[in-house]
Order: structure tokens, then sequence, then C-alpha cells
């Protein structure tokens, strides 16, 4: 039986990386491996191991893709500017434009050693040691938000005000343009959503957009986050949109798969409840209300449901970067919508 070839997302020229990073990367010194991880749906992204030490390289996908987005150009931005803040993030050390190199503009970054934790309720672990982690995640948050945006060169990062109104309108094109099948309950969520949207002038920082558990890395044997990564959504927005994002992330189903907390008994594991980590996050950053975070928990339903609806358009086209699992994400979807309406349901 032939060997099957890899697809196109899992494959990269080691030969023509080498020499570019030989070129343009002081330091560097072959031989060259590289491994795809198994993790990336969005950018794949490969371990480089090499003589002068292991990088992280993250790059576009191949074929046809939605407008904005796998921004790996921002990525590196933003991991180069938060670099020296109080918001631990690895070392970027150079952004590919050109494309003729490996197909696609990619960025190498260091590789950051320790944990990457998959089901947040982190089994293996003390009830105290879980504690302090959730701590710490709540923490860089919070510093992540109090950085001065202007002061580290982000202040063109994005636009002060308007920021849940312009995401609703992007994510909505971006779900439009990816569309599949018509699920009642997400047209039900985004009517809600733009009948609801409020107005957010009031605050604006860097956002991640994507900020939770599994995209930090933690000491390994510490319970203090030593870096954040997959920045390909973040922005200048309102800093609840983060807060309410993992809000909405611990009631999804739990386990690796889920990647949730539903259902999880979290007093008896050390893990805050929804309200603690908010008043948490509230006392770190002097916030006394939050109006905004019922529109911002929905909203991140509305929004993660777009987003595994262009995985699931790119494994239907092969451009995925693990198109079976793509698929699998795409059947999420319905149940996602659901856990939105619920939300509204219950506190709209």
């Amino acid at each position: 039986m032939a060997a099957r070839t890899p697809h196109a997302a899992a494959r990269i020229d080691l030969e023509a990386v080498g020499a570019y990073l030989t070129r343009n990367l002081p330091g560097f010194e072959g031989p060259l491996t590289a491994e795809k991880t198994a993790t990336g749906q969005s950018n794949p992204t490969f371990i480089l191991k090499a003589g002068s030490g292991d990088y992280v390289l993250r790059r576009k996908p191949p074929g046809q893709l939605l407008k904005s987005a796998h921004a790996v150009d921002r990525e590196f931005r933003v991991i180069t500017a938060l670099n020296g803040t109080d918001v631990p993030v690895p070392k970027a050390h150079l952004l590919c434009e050109d494309e003729s190199v490996v197909g696609a503009m990619f960025y190498v970054m260091d590789r950051v050693p320790g944990r990457i934790i998959f089901d947040p309720a982190v089994p293996g672990v003390s009830v105290e040691h879980r504690a302090a982690m959730y701590d710490d995640m709540n923490r860089v948050l919070a510093a992540l938000h109090m950085v001065d945006y202007e002061a580290v060169g982000l202040g063109d990062f994005g636009r002060p005000g308007g920021y849940f109104a312009r995401q609703l309108s992007r994510w909505t094109k971006q779900y439009r343009a990816s569309e599949t099948e018509t699920i009642p309950d997400m047209e039900a969520l985004i009517r809600w959503l733009e009948a609801e949207t409020p107005d957010d002038d009031d605050r604006t920082s860097i956002v991640h957009g994507d900020y939770r558990i599994d995209n930090l890395i933690y000491h390994p044997t510490e319970p203090r986050v030593v870096a954040v990564l997959d920045w390909e959504l973040s922005t200048l927005g309102h800093p609840i949109a983060d807060l309410a994002y993992q809000r909405m992330q611990g009631r999804l189903p739990p386990g690796e798969v889920g990647r949730g907390l539903a259902g999880v008994d979290r007093k008896a594991l050390g893990i805050p409840s929804e309200d603690e980590y908010v008043e948490m996050y509230m006392k770190r950053t002097g916030i006394t209300a939050i109006p905004e975070l019922t529109f911002a928990t929905a909203f991140g339903f509305f929004r993660i449901c777009a987003i595994l609806q262009g995985v699931k358009k790119r494994g239907i086209d092969g451009n995925a970067s693990n198109p079976e699992a793509a698929m699998r994400m795409g059947d999420k979807i319905p149940g996602m919508a659901r856990l939105g309406i619920e939300c509204v349901e219950r506190e709209g």
C-alpha cells in the first residue's frame, strides 16, 4: 500500500527554511529538523530543532483564505511589543513576508519549555497547585489589559471604542463566507447580539482574543505562566471580551475534547467559580462594574462558532491543518450555538 502524501499544511521545505534562517537569524546553526504540532488548526505550527537550539515556526495555511484571517504578522508584532512587559511571551526572532520561501508568510520564535494544559480541570496536581495556576492565569490576563499599548508601540494595532460592534460585523461576515448550512440557534444568536450590542467606548486595551488555559505555557514544575501563545486574534479592544471568553470556555464540556468545566466540582478541585474568577480580575484591575459581561459571554459563543465554521470549511476545501480534526470540530457548532442561546435566556 502506497504511503499517503502529507497534506500541504503538514509539510514544510526544510532546505528553504534552513537557508533562510542561516541568512537572517544571527547565531542560527543547523542541522535542522521540523515536526508539525497536532494543535494549531488555524496557523500550521512546527517545532524546529537545530544545532543552535529549538524554535517554533508559525505559517499561514495554504489555499484560499478568508480576508484578514491567519494574521501571523500581527502575532509577530504583538509578541515583539510585549517582550519585556509583565506579560510573558516567547522571544520573536523574525517575520518572513516573502511567500516564495515556503509558500506563505511565517515567523519564528523561541520554543519555551513547560507544560501546556489541555484539560482545564488540570489532573495530576494538588488542589493548592491548581488554585495557584488559575490565580496566575488571572494575574497575567489583568497584566495584559493594563499594558500601556501606546507606550509599547501598539497605538495603531486597532481602533479604540466600538469593539463589539466591529467584531460582530467582522465575524458575521466571516461566518457567512464559510457557512455550509443554516443553524437556527446561530441565526437567533446573531439577531440577539445585533439588537443588544453595547456602547463600549469606556475602556480600550490589548485583547488576546483566545485567552484560555491551553494557549498558555506553565513552568515545568511551578504554578506560573511562562508564556502566552496564539495571538492571531489580538487587537485593541474591550478587555471584558477576554474575561467573558474565559467564562464562556468554562461552560463547555469537560476534558481535553471539550476543554471546558461544565459539571465539574470546581470548589473540590481548587478552581475558582465564574464569579470568583471575575472578582479576582476586578480586584487586580480596579474595575468596579462589568455591565457588558452577559453580552460578551454570548458573543464568545457566537465567535467560536464562526471560527469553527471557518475550520470546517477549510476541511471541506482541503486546506485545513488537520482535515479530519477540522470536520470533527465543525460538528460542535450547533451545540456551541445552543449554549450561547442558553446564556442569553438565563442572563439576557
